[in-house]
C-alpha cells in the first residue's frame, strides 16, 4: 500500500511544463559545453599547425570550423525559442542571454585558430624565425585560459570565472613585447611578409585570450547577475 501510494507521488509532475524547460536548458547546457570542446580542439590543431609546422592539422581546420559555426546558429536559435516559448524568470533569462553573448565568444575564437591556420600555410616557406618560441608559450597561456574559462562554466564557478581576467596580463605582456620585437627588427632582409604574419599570429592569440576572459566574465555573471 505504502509502495504504491510512494509510485504515484513519484509519477506525479505538478507542473510538466517547468519540467520540460529544465530538460531544455540542461540540453542546452550540454551543446555549449560541446561547442566549447570542438573550439579548445581547433585552438589545439592551429598552434599543430604554425608551431609544429603541420599542414595536415591546418587543413583540418575549415570543417571544424563549420561544425563550430552550426552549434553557434543552433544554441542562438534554441536560446529565442526557450525565451519566447517558457517566459523564463529573471534568473534562467540571465542564464539564457549569458549563453547567447557566450557562444560568440566561443565562435570567434574558433574564427581565430583558423586565421592561426591560414596563417601556418602561408609561413611554412619561411625559415622559422627567433621569436616563435616565445609566440608558442602565448599561445598555450591563452588555451590555458580557454580551458580555465570552461571548467569554470561546467562548473558554474564564480571565482574560477572572475580569475581568468587576471590570468590575461600574461598574454598581453607577451603581445607587447612580441609586438616589439617584430617591428622594431633591425637586421631583417628579405621579403617582410613572415614578419606580418607572425605579427598577425600574436594579434589573434592576444584577441582569443580577451575572448576566454569574456566567457569567464559571463560565467560569473550567470552565478550572481552582476557584471565586471
Amino acid at each position: 500500500m505504502f509502495e504504491a501510494a510512494n509510485v504515484n507521488v513519484l509519477l506525479y509532475n505538478p507542473n510538466p511544463e517547468k519540467s520540460d524547460f529544465t530538460r531544455r536548458l540542461r540540453r542546452l547546457e550540454q551543446d555549449v559545453l560541446r561547442m566549447g570542446a570542438l573550439v579548445e580542439q581547433s585552438f589545439r590543431l592551429s598552434h599543430q599547425a604554425l608551431f609544429a609546422r603541420n599542414l595536415t592539422a591546418a587543413k583540418e581546420l575549415p570543417l571544424l570550423d563549420k561544425k563550430i559555426d552550426r552549434f553557434y546558429k543552433q544554441v542562438e536559435l534554441d536560446c529565442n525559442e526557450i525565451i519566447i516559448q517558457y517566459r523564463p524568470n529573471a534568473e534562467d533569462l540571465r542564464c539564457l542571454s549569458a549563453f547567447m553573448q557566450l557562444v560568440r565568444d566561443l565562435e570567434r575564437i574558433g574564427d581565430y585558430a583558423k586565421d592561426l591556420a591560414d596563417i601556418a600555410i602561408k609561413i611554412f616557406p619561411y625559415p622559422s624565425h627567433h621569436t616563435l618560441p616565445e609566440i608558442a608559450v602565448m599561445s598555450h597561456h591563452a588555451q590555458a585560459m580557454l580551458a580555465n574559462s570552461l571548467l569554470a562554466l561546467a562548473d558554474l564557478d564564480e571565482v574560477g570565472g572572475r580569475n581568468i581576467k587576471h590570468l590575461d596580463d600574461a598574454v598581453d605582456n607577451a603581445y607587447d613585447r612580441l609586438y616589439q620585437a617584430l617591428a622594431y627588427q633591425k637586421d631583417w632582409t628579405g621579403v617582410i611578409e613572415p614578419i606580418v604574419l607572425l605579427a598577425l599570429a600574436i594579434r589573434c592569440l592576444e584577441r582569443m585570450a580577451d575572448h576566454a576572459t569574456n566567457i569567464g566574465q559571463r560565467v560569473a555573471y550567470i552565478v550572481t547577475g552582476q557584471r565586471l
